[in-house]
Order: structure tokens, then C-alpha cells, then sequence
């Protein structure tokens, strides 16, 4: 008799004491409508200090299929769910957030795309009851980053929930990146590829762990692994301010041969002149200091998580 397949939930969370019950729940009963599969969780916490840790255990130690990884520090919302993403060994394994934004009803579609032949089913958002503002913020953020990266398929509106299967997984494993920006992977990776919308509900429980910092962090590092454009601006950028610095000195040349004696040039353009080429100059530092920091983490090639604690892997 052929042993069943195996799928395996895997999510990274850090103080979702609240979510994480009923996310089981919702999973367990989503799972019931698909006997022919075995499953298992793997929950990745990143230090958690609101007692999601002592529900995980209570989890584990009534059901063997739940399998935990305790961080010993906070390692960041990028490092630390990819790190179990990675580790989670199955048949196909699926990649969520555990603070039910994702909703776990939606593995039953993700799985009959599976069935289907698909090796990456993804899940993407097309509506939402989140704030619309900060969603025409990301549109126009994936619209950026896709035409900076024309030579990549980078799908607006995904956030990494997905079916994977285990081909991909033996793939996206051979990558060694210190700070992965999953969602250009996969596009990177390719397979054949099944998509599956819906709408995102507001969080239930807790708050967000995003804030400016850490949206910040995530876009640019999208823009540094998927695109050389900011760096080539600045290059393009320097010829046309050069071009245009020459265009008007011509022109202020023949106003004061002119006027010789009625025309006065004033300070105020030298300085306007000298604050806006100092802005460019530093807002291109930036970002040359940007890609300067990717490759300086990739160099030091540090582990993505240092593990505290390992529950049911045996």
C-alpha cells in the first residue's frame, strides 16, 4: 500500500496568542475534507513574549502532528518565517501567516490546484478590508518594482501564502540567502503555476507587527534583489542634471551679456542649486548604501536563525 502523501502548514509568529488556536481549528477542520493526505503544522516563533510559546506546547503535547521551533532571539518578520518555510519537509508545504489575514479556508483550493498538476499554487489578494490607502500604496509599489524588474514575473497583490511543492521546495533550498524576499523567488524559481484570489479580512486579534521601518525594509529589498534600475538612475540622473547645470549657465551667459548693466544673478539660485544637487547626491547614496548592506549581509553569510528549541522533529 502507498503511504500517503504529506502536507505541511507552515507559519511564523511572534505574540499571536490569540490566533493561533483558532487557526488550528480552522486548519484541522479545513484538513478533514482531505483524508487521502496526511499533515502536520510547524509553527516558527520569533521570540514571542505574550505567551504564544506556552500555547504552541499545549498544542504539541496533544497533538503529535504539531511541530514547533522556538528562536532564541528576535530575528526579524523576513528571517525567521523563511527559516521554517525551509525547514518544513512534506510533499507540498504551505506558507502562511498566522495572524488569520490568510485565511486557512482557502487551503482547500490551493490543495485541488495542487491535485490539478500546478507545483506552486499562490494565493493573491485581490480585495481587502484593510485600509485602502495603504493598499493603493502597495499596487503602486508592485507596479514600480515589476517595471524595474521587466524580465521577471513579480505578481501584485501576493504575500507569499501558497502551495509548494516538493520539487519547488528542493529548488528554492539550493538559494542560500541570508534575507530572502520570497515573493521574487518564486517568480525567479518558476514551475507551473496556479493562482487562487481573496479578499484579505481585517486582523481579529492583536495588532500588526509592521510599521513604517519594517515595510520599508521589505520593499527595498525587493528593489535590491530584483533590479540594477535605482543604480542606473543614478547615472542617468547625473548626465540629465549635468546637461540641464550647462544648458542654464549658456542661458544666464547671453541674459547677461544683454543686460550687462541691469541684470544681477542673486544668491538665490546658487543656493536652491546647491541644496537640491546635495539632496540628489545623498538620495543616491542611499541607495548605492542599500545594495552596499545586501551585499555585505550576503558576504557575512550568517544563519538565518539561531534555534532555541526543537518540538516533536523526532
Amino acid at each position: 500500500m502507498n503511504e500517503k502523501k504529506r502536507i505541511v502548514i507552515s507559519g511564523g509568529c511572534y505574540n499571536e496568542v490569540d490566533n493561533i488556536p483558532e487557526l488550528y481549528e480552522r486548519c484541522c477542520k479545513v484538513m478533514e475534507n482531505f483524508p487521502q493526505y496526511d499533515f502536520e503544522f510547524l509553527f516558527s516563533d520569533n521570540c514571542s513574549t505574550d505567551g504564544t510559546r506556552d500555547v504552541i506546547r499545549a498544542l504539541a503535547a496533544k497533538d503529535k502532528r504539531v511541530k514547533a521551533i522556538f528562536n532564541a532571539a528576535n530575528f526579524g518578520h523576513i528571517r525567521s518565517p523563511y527559516n521554517g518555510f525551509i525547514t518544513a519537509d512534506g510533499d507540498a508545504v504551505i506558507n502562511m501567516c498566522t495572524d488569520l489575514q490568510d485565511p486557512p479556508e482557502l487551503i482547500a483550493d490551493l490543495i485541488r490546484e495542487w491535485e490539478n498538476g500546478a507545483k506552486v499554487v499562490i494565493a493573491v489578494r485581490d480585495k481587502t478590508e484593510c485600509s485602502q490607502g495603504m493598499e493603493s500604496i502597495r499596487k503602486l509599489y508592485y507596479y514600480m518594482l515589476k517595471k524595474a524588474s521587466p524580465n521577471e514575473d513579480i505578481i501584485s497583490g501576493f504575500t507569499g501564502y501558497g502551495l509548494y511543492d516538493r520539487d519547488f521546495m528542493n529548488a528554492i533550498r539550493k538559494f542560500n540567502e541570508p534575507y530572502p524576499y520570497l515573493r521574487g523567488l518564486i517568480s525567479e524559481i518558476g514551475f507551473r503555476r496556479a493562482e487562487v484570489s481573496f479578499k484579505q479580512p481585517e486582523r481579529k486579534h492583536g495588532i500588526t507587527k509592521n510599521n513604517f521601518f519594517t515595510l520599508y525594509d521589505m520593499a527595498m529589498t525587493g528593489f535590491v534583489h530584483h533590479s540594477k534600475l535605482p543604480l542606473r538612475l543614478a547615472i542617468f540622473s547625473g548626465f540629465v542634471i549635468g546637461a540641464v547645470s550647462v544648458l542654464i549657465a549658456i542661458a544666464y551667459l547671453i541674459v547677461k551679456l544683454i543686460w550687462w548693466d541691469t541684470f544681477n544673478l542673486g544668491l538665490a539660485p546658487l543656493v536652491i542649486g546647491m541644496f537640491f544637487l546635495g539632496a540628489v547626491q545623498l538620495f543616491f547614496i542611499g541607495i548605492i548604501g542599500e545594495y552596499i548592506g545586501a551585499i555585505y549581509t550576503q558576504v557575512k553569510n550568517k544563519p538565518l536563525v539561531i534555534e532555541e528549541e526543537r518540538i516533536n522533529f523526532d
